[in-house]
């Protein structure tokens, strides 16, 4: 560009004084000139009369603008106003999201062994249970004099046996009658255990303390094996079930914490760990199946809930700036770094190395230092060297609308040296 303005005319000392600045912001308007000179052209064409003075006027026109551009006053441009962070250093992780759903520590739907009319139902719709507590009784009266019959016969054979066992060993009594009155106490014993298990049948305990679902079954109602009488689950942890890229093999490990967030709890984060990592990638989705563990107790997670997942690996103390302080030039990435010097306050514009991002936040690996200043919002308008003016500053993690009122309160407080009213 100043080798183009080197041929012209009206090239002079004033030009030749400008900052590089001057051929950089010219640029635009010279096109924009040469443009208006093409179109021109082409009217004064049809127009012969007018050709020699309006060129004239022209030119000239040309001339005192470009002058006024060499001008120190056309050069100048005024301090920026900015925003600004103080860098230091915070901690920060490694995160990989997915989403997974949850599962109780144990669930099973309740169904009866035998085909029965049901008598009493001892729970209501979301009972919480204990282990062994009943729940559902059915119809057992036969069931309960053949109990009376069997458990009769059981005492008739240990007493039997019981009276010949002093006798054989004094050698009055043959060993096989012992024989014989032991294998009967036996059977008889064996009857009676079998006339529980079928009472037992008609009786539905808790397998394990948890909430029962939804009651399906009345009393009277005559149930069979493929009725579900009710869910029970074992809500007081959750297993939550996700999928992760086979790219972050290396990163998961049993006991790996992991943060659970849902939509039906906006702002809460559920913390946990990893409790084991599948054997097997799928070919198809190139996955690997977790599953990780979340206390439960205030009861708040149900099963089926789906959770946005954040595994943390890597936990450090890093240096972070906001993702809009970063300038990105082809494969670079460069920041404004403020410099009080003895003209005033200026930018440097530095080359950093970036690494993990997170929530609007950038790790920086190499090029800034705990305690630089840096530009965080208004960087659009600035170049290298270039004057500003800071207008607020803070530590990075503030939004612009929480820095512009801190600017309105540091504009409404009095000065130390001022009289308050």
């Amino acid at each position: 560009m100043k080798k183009l303005f080197k041929s012209l005319p009206l090239y002079n000392e004033s030009l030749a004084n400008s900052p590089p600045f001057f051929f950089e912001s010219s640029s635009l308007l010279f096109g924009i000139v040469r443009g208006c000179h093409m179109l021109f052209s082409m009217y004064l064409s049809t127009k012969p009369a007018l050709q020699g003075g309006f060129m004239k006027r022209y030119f000239y026109l040309a001339g005192v603008l470009f002058l006024m551009m060499g001008s120190p006053a056309w050069a100048q441009q005024g301090p920026v106003s900015v925003f600004t962070a103080t860098l230091q250093k915070t901690t920060f992780a490694d995160r990989v999201e997915a989403l997974g759903t949850l599962r109780a520590n144990e669930t099973v739907s309740l169904r009866p062994a035998v085909t029965e009319t049901v008598t009493d139902v001892d729970f209501e719709d979301g009972q919480r249970v204990e282990k062994g507590d009943v729940l559902v009784k059915m119809t057992s009266s036969q069931e309960a004099a053949l109990l009376e019959e069997a458990q009769s016969t059981y005492d008739e054979a240990v007493l039997q046996f019981e009276r010949v066992k002093p006798l054989a060993e004094k050698g009055t009594a043959p060993g096989s009658l012992l024989d014989q009155r032991r294998r009967e106490m036996e059977t008889a014993q064996a009857r009676l255990n079998a006339v529980k298990s079928q009472i037992s049948d008609r009786i539905i305990e808790a397998p394990f303390s948890g909430v029962v679902g939804f009651r399906n079954v009345s009393v009277g109602a005559l149930v069979s094996p493929n009725d579900v009488i009710t869910t029970l689950d074992d809500d007081s942890v959750m297993k939550l079930d996700f999928s992760v890229p086979e790219a972050y093999l290396s990163t998961l490990r049993s006991g790996l914490s992991v943060a659970a967030k849902s939509v039906a709890f906006p702002g809460t984060a559920f913390e946990g760990e990893i409790a084991s990592v599948g054997t097997q990638i799928d070919p198809v989705t190139r996955s690997l199946l977790v599953r990780a563990i979340l206390p439960n107790d205030e009861q708040l997670l149900k099963p089926g809930l789906l959770m946005s997942i954040t595994l943390v690996k890597d936990e450090r103390q890093a240096i972070l700036v906001p993702e809009e302080s970063l300038i990105q030039e082809g494969g670079k990435s460069f920041v404004f770094v403020v410099v009080n010097g003895d003209n005033g306050t200026n930018v440097r514009k530095t080359e950093v190395t970036t690494g993990a991002r997170y929530e609007g936040r950038a790790e920086i690996t190499q090029g800034l230092e705990v305690g630089v200043e840096v530009v965080t919002h208004g960087t659009l308008k600035l170049r290298d060297g270039q004057a500003i003016t800071v207008v607020a500053s803070g530590n990075g993690d503030e939004s612009l609308q929480e820095l512009l009122d801190q600017q309105k309160m540091q504009q409404q407080t009095p000065s130390s040296g001022s009289p308050v009213e």
